[in-house]
């Protein structure tokens, strides 16, 4: 009996198994179309300097620059955004995308996903998606700098104890 029920268990494993046909890559291109993924990295590149450019001003704040620090400082978010922005493209992350979405999911899963984003719904949250990341990554940087006064004394105080000049 116990062989019996194992055995169509295991059949019925190898059944569903069989029928989950993988993605193609022409409907992973479709819902990566449909959900605008590219355009995901113009607002991560915009995040990314602003991160940058708020990252330099609190390593900067309360130190007396030169004129030239200061420039150089004011420039190197730009500069550091524009390299990103050539390194990391669409073209370059494209297909790394595909074969994750490839392993992910099978082809009903993107079916399903291609007829949500194609509706006024789904539409409507991929328009509001990159307000949604500004807006989450805004109230993140929010709770960061309030969490950081604590953890620089929790650091000073894990170095205190171990006797190392912070």
């Amino acid at each position: 009996m116990k062989q019996t029920l194992a055995a169509a268990l295991l059949g019925s494993m190898v059944s569903l198994t069989a029928h989950a046909a993988p993605p193609s890559d022409a409907s992973i291109a479709t819902l990566l179309s449909v959900t605008q993924s590219d355009k995901m990295l113009d607002t991560m590149y915009a995040n990314m300097e602003q991160m940058i450019r708020q990252g330099m001003q609190q390593a900067t704040a309360g130190k007396a620059l030169s004129d030239e620090q200061k420039r150089v400082m004011e420039l190197a978010p730009t500069r550091i955004a524009r390299l990103m922005r050539e390194e990391i493209t669409w073209a370059s992350m494209e297909p790394m995308i595909v074969q994750v979405y490839r392993e992910s999911f099978d082809q009903a899963e993107i079916d399903g996903l291609i007829a949500f984003y194609q509706s006024p719904v789904g539409q409507s949250f991929v328009a509001k998606m990159p307000l949604v990341m500004q807006r989450s990554m805004d109230a993140s940087q929010a709770q960061l700098q309030a969490f950081m006064p604590k953890l620089q004394q929790a650091m000073a105080e894990v170095m205190k104890e171990a006797r190392l000049t912070p």
